[in-house]
C-alpha cells in the first residue's frame, strides 16, 4: 500500500454517496452522460496495483467486479461488458464497468476513442441495479 496523495480524487471522495459499498471498497457512477451504466468499482485504500493486495482481498475485489458485471447483464441487458483496470492517470486502484451497446457513441470501439455517432438516450436505475447487485453478491 502507498502513502495517499493529497491530490488523489479517489481518495478525495472516499465518503461520496455510492451506488453500493462495504469496509474495503465502494460502487461509483462515473457519471458520463453517453453511458448511464457505466460504473467504477474502487479500493477504499490507496493501493496502485492489484498485486499489492493480499490473495483474499484480490478475491474480494474481483468478486465485487463480476458481480457488479453480472448485475449491469441482468438489468441493462448490453451487447457486452468492458472491464478495465488502468490507472494510469488516477494511480489508485479502481476498475471500469462499462456496459457496451451497438448503437452507443464509440461502439465497437472503447468509450475513450473518438465518436461514431450520436449516443442512444438509455436509463440506468441505480435503485434497481443495487437491489440486483445485493442478490447477486448473496448480501
Amino acid at each position: 500500500m502507498t502513502a495517499a496523495p493529497a491530490d488523489c480524487p479517489l481518495c478525495a471522495t472516499q465518503e461520496a454517496p455510492a451506488i453500493w459499498r462495504d469496509a474495503r471498497l465502494r460502487v461509483v457512477t462515473a457519471g458520463d452522460p453517453d453511458y448511464p451504466g457505466y460504473l467504477r468499482v474502487i479500493w477504499q485504500a490507496h493501493v496502485r496495483e492489484m498485486t499489492d493486495l493480499e490473495p483474499a482481498q484480490r478475491e474480494h475485489f474481483l468478486l465485487v467486479v463480476l458481480a457488479v458485471e453480472r448485475a449491469l447483464r441482468d438489468t441493462l441487458r448490453p451487447e457486452k461488458i468492458n472491464l478495465a483496470s488502468l490507472g494510469n492517470q488516477v494511480a489508485h486502484l479502481h476498475w471500469h464497468v462499462i456496459p457496451r451497446f451497438a448503437d452507443d457513441a464509440h461502439f465497437p470501439d472503447p468509450v475513450w476513442a473518438a465518436r461514431r455517432r450520436d449516443a442512444t438516450a438509455r436509463t440506468f436505475d441505480a435503485g434497481q441495479f443495487r437491489a440486483r447487485l445485493t442478490r447477486v453478491l448473496g448480501a
